[in-house]
């Protein structure tokens, strides 16, 4: 298991909010150094935990491994800072991350420690999806962008086949149970074959404040994509939006495009 890794606001700027990610299958913090210093230069404190390590087959278990890692992480920046946890606190999660965070949200209480203003799920698996065998069928479906695959090949702790099974339909059943009232972003790739883009669009129309942004071209580790640089503007819009009560600072009044 990985320690705990930040990325900090450019000094002399004050936090906007806490960000905390919880990576996919078989990742750590290094995925995510490029997502949380972009986010991160826009002024929001960012820290990425580590993907619990009990079985996800054991729901409850694996659940509850995940939730004081978010109330260790919660706990800790607020006592870190002169600011305390500087809210609003968003959660964000990719593959089993992202299906651990949707479960959890459906069966907590909104008084948890942890308990977040938002939540961005990214890349959430469909029942029964799984890969080819070999680390280059992972890597086609990871990600086509270069920098990131020289990320994930340089990676000697990245757990190469993890995608290789598919998740526990337990997890999955209960990530679809999500019914939490906060604001949701949901993002996937439409070339994610792990992905059941229509299972997610249910999902999103099922929730009360959800906004669904599909990723032209984009593959499974879609916050770590060839379109990394939108899919880090489409959070941050996100982030910004959730300061004023979901209304964009930008409107678009005509274009040709």
């Amino acid at each position: 298991m990985t320690q705990n890794i930040d990325h900090l606001p450019p000094s002399g700027l004050r936090a906007r909010g806490t960000v905390i990610v919880v990576p996919g299958r078989g990742e750590n913090h290094a995925e995510y150094v490029r997502l949380g210093l972009r986010l991160a230069y826009d002024a929001y404190r960012v820290r990425v935990v580590s993907l619990p390590a009990t079985d996800p087959d054991h729901v409850a278990g694996f659940l509850g491994e995940l939730a004081q890692v978010l109330s260790e992480a919660s706990a800790a920046l607020a006592a870190e800072g002169p600011d305390g946890l500087v809210r609003p606190l968003v959660l964000v999660g990719s593959d089993l991350g992202a299906a651990g965070l949707a479960a959890l949200l459906g069966e907590s209480s909104p008084t948890a420690q942890w308990w977040p203003e938002a939540v961005v799920l990214a890349g959430l698996p469909a029942s029964g999806a799984r890969i080819g065998s070999t680390w280059d069928d992972e890597l086609e479906v990871r990600s086509h962008c270069p920098a990131h695959r020289g990320v994930l090949n340089g990676d000697q702790a990245l757990q190469r086949g993890a995608l290789t099974d598919a998740l526990p339909a337990d997890i999955l059943d209960a990530s679809s149970r999500d019914v939490a009232s906060l604001p949701h972003l949901f993002l996937v790739g439409d070339a994610d074959p792990l992905a059941d883009r229509d299972d997610v669009a249910r999902l999103a129309k099922s929730l009360p404040a959800a906004r669904l942004a599909v990723v032209r071209g984009g593959h499974h580790d879609v916050l770590n994509d060839l379109q990394h640089r939108s899919v880090a503007a489409e959070i941050v819009g996100f982030l910004e939006a959730l300061r004023s009560d979901l209304v964009p600072a930008i409107a678009v009044e005509a274009s040709a495009w």
